[in-house]
């Protein structure tokens, strides 16, 4: 196969759509953020994009069937503004690859008409979040007002080390083009799967976008980490010592 092959799988009508991006990253923030939105609104793919870049692999569905690893775009309607979702289980393996995929993936959204973008993920914090805030990042100055009345938080030099990956250079590749494009990132430890964060992220798109989005499957994974949280703190805490077992052996 070529580089990068694309499989035009339908060509809905769609109204200035945003692209959205959910790759896998810190937290799988943007993933999960970007697969609720799919399974909220009834989703329609409409790109399949393969790239040598991903690791040599298939996965395997319920019926046993391989479908060779890919990223799919699928077209989403809502009642505040139509969406591109770009979403997948893999980023570029190279800094060469994550370039020429993120300038495909601009194309397509492009080919269907999108002028603004929004690149979906997570910064970590090293700790357990209790009230989550999303940071974020823009192609351009002038896009901060909206976002900061959403309640989006702009730090000086966070995240630390920058944007790495695809939502980086949705910003960078996609400024260059034109796009409108910003970063919504939640805080989340790093360490877990974070469905609080994602739902943070997606809270402050719905504000933004003027949509409405339903989190009750969202809520009932955010209750199952709750618990894996619940027993990492105690494991942090622990039992109290007495003084005088704190004895040097050796």
């Amino acid at each position: 196969m070529e580089d990068i092959e694309i499989d035009e799988v339908a060509t809905p009508e769609l109204t200035d759509p945003v692209l959205i991006e959910g790759l896998p990253g810190v937290g799988h923030v943007g993933k999960l953020a970007a697969e609720h939105l799919l399974e909220e609104f009834d989703g329609e793919l409409v790109r399949r994009v393969y790239a040598t870049e991903f690791p040599p692999q298939v996965n395997v569905d319920d019926e046993g069937v391989a479908e060779l690893t890919c990223a799919e775009f699928h077209a989403v309607e809502t009642d505040g503004a139509d969406l591109l979702v770009l979403t997948g289980d893999h980023q570029a393996g190279s800094n060469a690859g994550h370039y020429k995929l993120t300038s495909t993936f601009l194309d397509v959204a492009e080919s269907f008409g999108a002028e603004r973008a929004f690149a979906l993920g997570g910064v970590p914090t090293g700790e357990l979040v209790e009230e989550y805030t999303v940071l974020g990042a823009v192609s351009d100055g002038a896009l901060t007002g909206d976002l900061e009345d959403a309640g989006v938080e702009f730090r000086a030099d966070e995240p630390a080390g920058g944007i790495v990956g695809v939502s980086g250079l949705v910003l960078g590749l996609g400024g260059r083009r034109g796009f409108e494009a910003a970063c919504l990132m939640g805080e989340t430890s790093g360490y877990l799967v974070d469905p609080k964060s994602a739902r943070a992220v997606l809270e402050t798109l719905e504000a933004v976008l003027d949509m409405s989005v339903d989190y009750e499957s969202l809520e009932d994974r955010a209750e199952e980490m709750e618990e894996v949280v619940g027993k990492i703190r105690e494991m942090q805490e622990g039992p109290a010592v007495p003084d005088d077992d704190l004895r040097y052996i050796g």
